[in-house]
């Protein structure tokens, strides 16, 4: 199965546009493309801005993201894709496989909640890389999930991303009171074998549900971060703290 190109002068919901990272593509410099609206609802989320999609006067069209990725090609190596939910874009085959035909490398970050989505793409080979977010484990997904998904979807996607070979990494935002030492032992088994489990400690910004922080410490401590290191650790191949 071949993807249209996509056309010029379709609205993709770009919510936000970092023109150059080091840090988000392992290995690559790039720029990272933040698509709007999201299926989750997590009350510590950093970018409650994206969820329901963007207002019309600030959505960037195609032409605008794909001219500039047309001034960057020779000075970035890849597009991460991130969001929002990227998986829930009408148009995200057809852009991805104009980003690589423009010969970047091309990494999706997802919450997993779409895998057939993930699977059509790797098949296609457009992806370079996936970060797939373990938000729970799966007794906690369905407070932060619509109805119209489930945590087996989570796990359908854990499956085939593991069995690709493409790389990747799953990763964790740890943030009390949903992670654990406990809920993080469960979360490494839902990812048992994987090639690396990145964990990332909570920063307070600006979140999507401060109230239910309100009068709470969320955050982890360095030593507490090595704590739930530890416990993961068993489970995967490598499993790593990102400041």
């Amino acid at each position: 199965m071949r993807f249209a190109l996509c056309p010029f002068g379709v609205t993709l919901l770009i919510g936000g546009l970092q023109k150059q990272s080091l840090i988000d593509f392992p290995g690559k410099i790039s720029c990272v493309c933040f698509l709007s609206g999201c299926n989750f609802r997590c009350p510590f989320c950093h970018n409650p801005d994206l969820l329901d999609g963007p207002d019309h006067s600030s959505a960037m069209s195609d032409h605008d993201f794909f001219s500039f990725l047309e001034k960057r090609i020779g000075f970035l190596d890849g597009v991460v894709i991130s969001g929002g939910e990227p998986t829930l874009t009408e148009h995200l085959p057809a852009m991805c496989e104009r980003i690589k035909s423009m010969g970047f490398s091309l990494k999706i970050d997802t919450n997993g909640s779409r895998p057939h989505v993930i699977r059509s793409l790797l098949a296609e080979g457009l992806l370079d890389y996936v970060a797939m977010d373990i938000k729970a484990d799966l007794d906690g997904y369905s407070a932060l999930m619509n109805r119209a998904e489930s945590a087996e979807q989570v796990l359908e996607s854990v499956r085939i991303i593991m069995a690709s070979d493409v790389d990747h990494e799953f990763r964790t935002t740890c943030v009390k009171p949903f992670v654990d030492p406990t809920v993080m032992e469960k979360m490494a088994g839902m990812i048992q074998g994987a090639r690396r489990y990145v964990l990332q400690p909570f920063r307070t910004t600006r979140i999507l549900n401060s109230d239910y922080f309100r009068g709470l410490e969320p955050g982890y401590t360095s030593e507490e971060m090595k704590t739930l290191r530890a416990v993961a650790e068993p489970f995967v191949r490598e499993c790593l703290i990102r400041r």
